[in-house]
């Protein structure tokens, strides 16, 4: 994260696990920066290291409780500093975490951690818990460090969740879907709008679900109230679960320019046997129908989604029953898991438990035939000239510069590398692309008046729906 200059006492981040998880961060930062905290990147110069941890799968909670033993051990050679478990972990295993990691000076959950200044300001006995379950719902007034980029950011539009999926625990860490008021998610678009932000990212558990705690979705009312604010050039749904996207909901998403074509639509299996048991609550047939809906009416766009393989009694025939479904959709972006047998979940108690090899190899078949389908899929845009959004120079080499197309979301997907032309970082410039790998583009900055721009945006809008 951004070093800034020192003043006062300096706080070193770890956000694990998902974007909301990031946004959750993002608050802890802005809390902390109010109260004359600087951030470092150099855990070992920090006053105070916090983990904000992920507690939905088993690698998921590995990795979280290695990063806590990690710091722990920083901890030793700086005995003052505070060490910080915030997230899912803390509210999934409070009593667990505090009796096994005696380390650790607070325990956050989920709910509590717009605090945290307080809490560090206040003295605690050491292990001290903080994870009751207040139904908490995120604020766009609260005190923010967006930690994506100067141009993009995550904008989270609601809290839990109300699936009920066999496999999954969140509901239990992250209680009930509560839906943020339109008027207080606009109110945190436009203040990113004037701090030079082009790209919101919107996420939620289902985005498609917005608003039906209150009894009707609100998702379109929603995008048309944003898709007015001056600034914001691309707008980003982030996981919309496929049985609640409506006619209504495409035929807009089709046909405004600042809706970037790009969903995020998680299937997780293809087989009807497998999905009324993760109780997902639709069929292959459905999920069909909705691909070719969206193909159809916005041709060009690109649909992510995740997969999981393993779950329990999962068949070689239901296995390939999904690679089947996986070639014949030529998905943009696709993610496999392994199913995770996770304890409080309605799967963890099935019998048929799948042998982790047997796990391992197919996630690997999967991603085999994905990656044919990314590679063919990007070379078909070489030789062209696109919109990118420049994030700067490359993490991987201060060589080349880095950006994305509209039709590729921060961290998840691949990126544009930039290896000429005159690149302005926070900009959307054009940029001719001229090769392809199996998940990145390769291009140039190409030099353009503005009536040129002009045409070559509606060219790519004619072509790629951008």
């Amino acid at each position: 994260m951004e070093v800034l200059p020192s003043q006062g006492r300096k706080v070193h981040l770890i956000s694990l696990g998902c974007a909301r998880n990031r946004v959750d961060s993002e608050v802890m930062l802005g809390s902390l920066m109010g109260n004359d905290w600087s951030i470092t990147a150099d855990a070992d110069q920090a006053d105070a290291v916090i983990i904000n941890t992920c507690g939905f799968i088993e690698a998921a909670k590995q990795e979280s409780v290695q990063t806590i033993l990690d710091a722990a051990e920083l901890k030793k050679q700086n005995p003052l500093m505070k060490l910080v478990v915030a997230g899912c972990l803390t509210q999934r295993y409070k009593k667990q975490l505090v009796e096994g990691l005696p380390e650790v000076d607070l325990f956050i959950g989920t709910d509590e951690f717009p605090q945290i200044a307080d809490f560090l300001e206040t003295p605690l006995p050491k292990g001290t818990l903080r994870a009751k379950r207040t139904h908490y719902l995120y604020d766009g007034s609260l005190p923010k460090k967006n930690t994506l980029t100067s141009s993009s950011a995550y904008v989270k539009v609601a809290e839990g969740c109300q699936h009920s999926c066999a496999f999954c625990i969140i509901p239990a860490i992250r209680g009930k879907l509560r839906s943020r008021p339109i008027a207080n998610i606009v109110k945190e678009v436009e203040k990113l709008a004037q701090e030079g932000v082009k790209e919101i990212n919107l996420i939620a558990q289902d985005l498609a679900a917005y608003g039906r705690d209150w009894g009707s979705s609100d998702l379109l009312p929603l995008l048309k109230s944003l898709v007015d604010i001056s600034g914001i050039e691309w707008i980003r749904l982030l996981y919309v679960y496929p049985e609640n996207i409506s006619d209504e909901f495409i035929e807009f998403f089709a046909h405004h320019p600042k809706i970037v074509k790009y969903l995020d639509i998680p299937m997780q299996h293809a087989n009807d046997e497998l999905l009324a048991k993760m109780n997902r609550g639709v069929t292959q047939a459905e999920l069909r129908r909705i691909i070719g809906r969206l193909r159809e009416s916005v041709p060009g766009i690109a649909i992510r989604t995740s997969v999981m393989v393993g779950f329990p009694s999962e068949t070689e025939a239901q296995f390939e029953d999904l690679k089947t479904f996986v070639e014949d959709m030529r998905f943009e972006h696709l993610g496999c898991f392994t199913y995770s047998q996770e304890e409080g979940t309605v799967a963890g108690r099935m019998k048929d438990q799948i042998d982790e090899d047997v796990k391992q190899r197919r996630q690997s078949e999967i991603m085999v035939i994905q990656k044919d389908i990314s590679k063919q899929h990007l070379l078909s845009f070489v030789g062209r000239t696109l919109p990118v959004l420049i994030k700067g120079l490359s993490e991987e080499t201060e060589l080349l510069a880095e950006g994305r197309l509209s039709i590729q979301a921060p961290e998840v997907d691949g990126v544009i590398y930039i290896n000429d032309g005159d690149f302005k970082p926070g900009q959307i410039q054009l940029v001719r692309i001229t090769d392809s790998y199996d998940y990145d583009l390769v291009g140039h900055v190409i030099e353009e008046t503005e009536n040129e721009m002009s045409a070559e945006r509606v060219e790519s809008s004619e072509e790629v729906r951008l």
